[in-house]
């Protein structure tokens, strides 16, 4: 993916994918964030959703080193993901 396009949905499913098979969490929130920060662009409702759940997707429920968002919240809302595109 060029880093100078906007993201398709299947390059943003890419990243969940990652997220799933071990890929560190702040790479992922900090490429959701800035594709988000950028006013200029224009996201069909999926797409937006999806960005904001990798957005924050590293921030730390506690001390204990666990995520706010947990690897089975991750797989599901890769799921969902995969539902909305087939609709």
């Amino acid at each position: 993916m060029d880093a100078n396009h906007q993201p398709t949905l299947a390059e943003i499913e890419e990243r969940f994918v990652a997220l799933v098979d071990g890929q560190p969490r702040d790479e992922a929130d900090r490429w959701a964030g800035r594709w988000l920060a950028d006013d200029e662009l224009e996201w069909d409702d999926l797409s937006w959703w999806a960005l904001n759940c990798l957005h924050g997707i590293d921030l730390p429920a506690d001390e204990s080193g666990a995520y706010l968002h947990d690897d089975e919240q991750l797989r599901a809302w890769l799921a969902e993901l995969r539902k909305g595109r087939t609709m």
